[in-house]
């Protein structure tokens, strides 16, 4: 395909559309209701503006891949580069990885492991190309085995609902495949629940084969969206950003392939991007990679994750009131936006910068303008399609699914500015009331800022034009309307990283015993676990857990689980003592951390019941600190 498909024609001299007129009939959510003129508006001021910036910019180039090379990419990004390729071998971890897959996850996988391997026997490759039934069988015959992903052919049939995971040791983890009886399917509240348990291409499966095209539309003229909501989990929800880096790799790996097993499931392409790199600036504030600009600020503002104008230009329009009419649609006077554009990058860092002369719309022109102008989009190059093609999937919880997995895929920085982005948008629609912005008025100026991407130089089709544009305009409300949710990481997806965990440390533990026994350091290994039992045995008595803050205290507390024990409940108990630093810290400051056994690192929400967690993660150690911002 080419890369016109994705964005918006700017060739300057083209009129832009009358919103109102045209058949939209072709596009996901009929937008029939919504009026598009603030979408048209909007576009006809990017361009106005883009008229008027003499530097003109050179497209990205999005390379079309080679026969195979997708796929490869795809392993790659997955953390499966190991099975194929001169490297192949039957890593350890990769085969422990594999063993955690639910079917569809695991169909995904050979898919491409085929299509790669067969790529790779056609270019005859001297090195020896493994068979992608080996890599599965050796996969399944592993100990740790969960599910049997060795046939594709699984994944369409239900007769495997009730499987149970073989092998496995220590707390149950549903990763899906033997759960299915549970999904809540046919309860009342099924349509609004969010099942977070449960392998989302799992869910899919088996709404096709339970209810064959029965699969909706996502809600047709009804421009309403539903109030979707996650039912509580006792162990806790997990966000992004309160796990360890080590579990958060997993969970990237793990949330890239099961969008493509949920995207196979549903029958839409997933096909990441990918841009030839270009000439960007290196220093400045408009049209500067957001990671180079971020080091920049890092270095006036150390552990800032958002860019610091950007910060800046948001508590600017805020400043003035978030009441004022057309907030965000009426754009400001394009000859004074770039002049203060070009006012910002002199002066902002040297802090000489008037701010007092900025006009609240022209502060939001230039929010829109930084977005527009970073050298790559905000959605990023790779992923940007997906976004796109979200409003492709069948029904509207599929579409937040595939959402929920996309934000887990950006890179830190993008998230973060897209979070502070967000939330901005939603205190703006907070006032709907004085200032007429709606989720639908909003969205419908921002879709254009964050999908029509200048790079891509475009030349689309007319009638694919609209229907992209109110795709993306819908897109633009699912991730303002659900953000709470979208960033949240899935249940399954945290039980899968916690088995792979309990699994690599189970073979490390065999690795390292069979080393001592041959050092012959028997002696050494016994006195070693002495020490290690003495602490816990003595000192811990059977349903009582130790919790300690060695940076707030030096006292640790024994406490007592009971059934509605729950995490707030622990640091409330411990911010009442009288030791050390405690009476100083607001308990919005400080958090109960699970860590060790088989997560690496886990914030806990304060609803987190502690004796159900316990027994989900038995070994680990429980410490309340600061939260890493």
């Amino acid at each position: 395909r080419r890369s016109g498909q994705y964005t918006m024609n700017h060739d300057h001299s083209k009129k832009i559309p009358d919103g109102a007129s045209f058949d939209r009939s072709g596009s996901q959510d009929s937008l029939d209701e919504l009026s598009m003129d603030d979408y048209w508006k909007e576009l006809e001021n990017i361009h106005e503006t883009r008229g008027n910036n003499h530097e003109e910019r050179v497209a990205l180039v999005v390379k079309e891949p080679d026969e195979g090379e997708l796929e490869e990419e795809w392993l790659k990004e997955a953390g499966l580069s190991n099975l194929f390729g001169e490297s192949s071998v039957d890593s350890l971890e990769s085969m422990v990885f594999l063993s955690t897959l639910t079917r569809t996850q695991t169909a995904a996988v050979e898919k491409r492991v085929e299509t790669v391997t067969q790529t790779m026997r056609k270019k005859n490759k001297q090195h020896q190309i493994p068979d992608v039934r080996d890599i599965f069988r050796l996969q399944n015959d592993s100990k740790g085995k969960v599910c049997d992903g060795s046939e594709s052919s699984a994944v369409r049939t239900s007769e495997n609902k009730n499987e149970t995971h073989d092998g496995m040791t220590g707390p149950k983890f549903s990763l899906g495949t033997d759960e299915q009886k549970s999904l809540p399917e046919d309860m009342p509240s099924s349509d609004t629940d969010i099942n977070l348990e449960i392998s989302f291409a799992e869910q899919a499966a088996n709404l096709k084969d339970s209810s064959v095209g029965k699969m909706c539309k996502g809600g047709g003229g009804d421009t309403l969206l539903p109030n979707f909501r996650v039912p509580k989990d006792k162990t806790g929800t997990t966000k992004i950003g309160d796990l360890a880096p080590q579990d958060m790799k997993k969970v990237y790996s793990l949330a890239l392939i099961e969008l493509t097993a949920l995207y196979d499931i549903l029958g839409t392409e997933f096909k990441q991007q990918k841009a030839v790199k270009i000439k960007t600036k290196d220093s400045g504030l408009f049209g500067v990679p957001l990671a180079l600009l971020l080091e920049q600020d890092q270095k006036k503002v150390p552990g800032t994750k958002i860019p610091l104008i950007f910060q800046k230009l948001i508590a600017q329009i805020e400043e003035t009131t978030l009441e004022t009419e057309g907030l965000l649609r009426i754009p400001g006077v394009a000859t004074r936006v770039k002049g203060l554009c070009q006012e910002l990058e002199a002066k902002f860092y040297e802090g000489t910068f008037n701010w007092e002369n900025v006009k609240q719309h022209d502060a939001a022109s230039l929010l829109k303008l930084f977005i527009r102008e970073l050298p790559q989009p905000l959605l990023t190059v790779q992923y940007l399609r997906a976004f796109q093609d979200v409003q492709n999937l069948p029904t509207r919880k599929q579409q937040l699914q595939a959402l929920n997995l996309l934000v887990i895929l950006l890179p830190e920085a993008n998230r973060d500015t897209l979070k502070v982005l967000l939330e901005f948008l939603q205190r703006v629609i907070d006032h709907r009331d004085k200032n007429k912005m709606t989720l639908k008025n909003v969205a419908m100026v921002m879709a254009p800022n964050l999908f029509t991407f200048h790079g891509f130089g475009s030349k689309t089709i007319e009638q694919s034009e609209f229907v992209m544009a109110a795709g993306t305009a819908n897109v633009m409300r699912f991730l303002i309307q659900y953000q709470k949710l979208l960033w949240t990481i899935p249940k399954f997806i945290v039980n899968q990283v916690r088995k792979q965990n309990t699994e690599n440390q189970r073979k490390e533990k065999k690795d390292k015993a069979m080393k001592k026994l041959l050092k012959k350091m028997a002696y050494d290994r016994e006195k070693h676990d002495k020490q290690e039992k003495t602490p816990n045995d003595t000192d811990v008595p059977e349903g009582v857990i130790r919790v300690q803050a060695p940076h707030l205290s030096k006292v640790s507390m024994a406490i007592q689980l009971t059934e509605e024990l729950k995490a707030g409940d622990i640091v409330a108990r411990f911010l009442s003592q009288k030791s050390g630093n405690v009476q100083t810290l607001k308990k919005e400051e400080v958090f109960l951390y699970e860590i060790g056994g088989n997560i690496g690192e886990r914030c806990l929400d304060d609803d987190t019941y502690m004796k159900d967690l316990y027994q989900l993660n038995p070994n680990a150690e429980w410490v309340i600190k600061h939260k890493q911002s």
